[in-house]
């Protein structure tokens, strides 16, 4: 994965989370998990290295996109 810059969380309620889960199912679903709570820029890539990761975007300071 590429690494996180500052404009990734140059803000307070900017967060970036790194997912790591042992299948794509799990990583989409708590992806799914946190969208339900705050605004979010979705992973739609997943990056196999010892298990799944995949990395999300979140702004807590948005409502979740629904």
């Amino acid at each position: 994965m590429k690494p996180i810059n500052d404009a990734h969380v140059a803000r307070p309620g900017l967060a970036v989370v790194d997912i790591a889960a042992a299948d794509d199912a799990t990583a989409f679903a708590l992806q799914h998990l946190l969208a339900a709570h705050c605004a979010i820029a979705p992973a739609d890539r997943i990056t196999r290295e010892p298990g799944v990761r995949l990395r999300c975007f979140l702004d807590l300071r948005q409502p979740p996109d629904i």
